[in-house]
């Protein structure tokens, strides 16, 4: 699986930004898929993950309320809706999928196979 994030750019405080994430190659079923990000001097961390058929959805503390993911299979695309954002959610944000990934494991780095490349997200207050 090849992951394809875009939607990254700029925004004021208190701004939305939508991020998506087109997977492509033979293998696409039953793949969890999610976002992680990583701001400048700090360890990646999770932001949202959802389940093959987008019915459980799992959030971060910082995340929760404010972002939304979801996903369309047909698509083979996942997007992050973020709203009222904040300087602190500045950071490279990552798509990441798996297709061995449980409730248990779905925010766990170390879970996920298969990587975007990154889009960054820029916050300004």
């Amino acid at each position: 699986v090849q992951l394809q994030a875009s939607g990254g750019g700029l925004a004021q405080a208190g701004g939305s930004l939508r991020l998506s994430c087109a997977a492509s190659g033979r293998t696409y079923s039953d793949y969890a898929m999610g976002w992680f990000r990583q701001a400048p001097g700090k360890e990646r961390e999770f932001v949202a993950a959802i389940s093959w058929r987008g019915g459980n959805t799992y959030y971060s503390d910082s995340a929760k309320g404010r972002f939304t993911i979801s996903r369309d299979n047909a698509k083979k695309t996942v997007y992050l809706q973020m709203n009222s954002l904040k300087p602190e959610d500045t950071a490279l944000y990552y798509c990441v999928a798996d297709n061995a990934v449980s409730r248990h494991t779905m925010k766990i780095r170390s879970t996920y196979k298969y990587w975007g490349q990154g889009t960054q997200v820029t916050v300004s207050s």
